[in-house]
């Protein structure tokens, strides 16, 4: 069983600005669970006794030993002044690197067929583009994500944009013609004129 405690110090500086008692928490190893704690005593001393039978007592229970749990004590507030403002910066400080990558819209379509694994002749089919100016917008690419190959920028692009890209879409490369009906055959015909009425003359000719 390992003990880890601040030093003597501060811990006597601890008391005496602050009565409350010291709370020991026994965490397991392996787990990195608390399964109980002590609390100091009057005097401030770690109360042995009381640990000791508790340990004993889930180790037992749980087929352990006493060195399978580490013991941690609650650091003092003083001690941790300042922690929670330094890890505010270094959080902005991520979130802006995170977001420090600007695309413009063509860039994006480009960054969009990369991440589909196309070839930069069918990005630059669906972009209507021509095959030079994809290679320029993918060398741009490279340069603003700061890496050298393009299975480096989807796994970066992957990480540091936050807005989904966007979606190629067909470019058509012809003129839709509007589709002609198929000509009427003689059945046909036949069926949709109805009967016609004839004159004696036109009967006897």
């Amino acid at each position: 069983m390992k003990v880890i405690r601040r030093n003597e110090q501060s811990d006597s500086n601890a008391t005496r600005a602050n009565p409350s008692r010291e709370l020991y928490f026994f965490y397991e190893k392996n787990t990195g669970v608390s399964h109980f704690h002590v609390e100091a005593g009057a005097d401030g001393r770690f109360p042995v006794d009381q640990a000791a039978g508790l340990l004993a007592m889930h180790c037992l229970v749980r087929g352990q030993s006493p060195s399978d749990y580490v013991v941690m004590v609650e650091a003092a507030p003083c001690a941790l002044a300042g922690l929670k403002e330094k890890a505010e910066q270094l959080l902005q400080a991520g979130h802006a690197v995170g977001s420090s990558v600007r695309l413009t819209r063509r860039e994006e379509e480009v960054l969009g067929g990369i991440m589909r694994t196309l070839a930069n002749k069918e990005i630059a089919a669906s972009l209507n583009l021509s095959e030079r100016t994809v290679k320029f917008h993918v060398s741009s690419l490279l340069a603003k994500f700061r890496v050298r190959g393009r299975m480096e920028l989807v796994r970066e692009a992957a990480r540091h944009t936050a807005s989904p890209m966007t979606a190629l879409q067909p470019v058509a490369t012809r003129e839709v013609r509007p589709a002609v009906p198929a000509p009427h055959t003689y059945s046909q015909v036949a069926r949709n004129v109805g009967p016609i009425a004839l004159t004696k003359g036109q009967m006897l000719a």
